[in-house]
């Protein structure tokens, strides 16, 4: 089986809600407040060190048998300039993507540099939705 290294697209940062332990590395988030100062419409988004997720990927995920995930609620918010430079200015519904697998052992897990690691398999599942600002690259370790 490949694997293969997801950079999603960046669409603003953690927001003042968030609840993390931040005297581990990487840092420990017990509560997510993701806060968009854009949005370029891809279904997987980052801020490091978390993952979310749109409603519609998250429940093709919650229904298929692939490996190393959990979801958790988020809380969604919006900078002041959000509405001023993104071109989408209805934000869906979005869950936490709980990134729990092991590299080579799940379909989904946290590489040793702290990148993203998606199995072949959950990659193919992941381009049938929007992906388009996503760097994606083969490993080859």
């Amino acid at each position: 089986m490949r694997y293969f290294y997801i950079e999603p697209e960046v669409s603003g940062e953690l927001g003042e809600g968030t609840l993390m332990d931040t005297t581990v590395h990487p840092p420990k988030v017990e509560k997510l407040n993701y806060e968009f100062s854009s949005w370029l419409g891809d279904d997987l988004i980052e801020s490091f060190p978390c993952y979310i997720v749109s409603e519609r990927l998250a429940e093709r995920l919650k229904k298929s048998d692939f490996s190393g995930f959990d979801f958790d609620e988020v809380e969604v918010t919006k900078s002041s300039e959000f509405d001023e430079v993104s071109t989408i200015k209805h934000l869906t519904k979005f869950y936490w993507l709980k990134v729990e697998g092991k590299p080579f052992l799940s379909d989904i897990a946290i590489s040793e540099d702290q990148r993203l690691l998606v199995s072949e398999d959950l990659l193919t599942l992941m381009n049938s939705f929007h992906l388009n600002y996503a760097d994606i690259e083969l490993f080859e370790g």
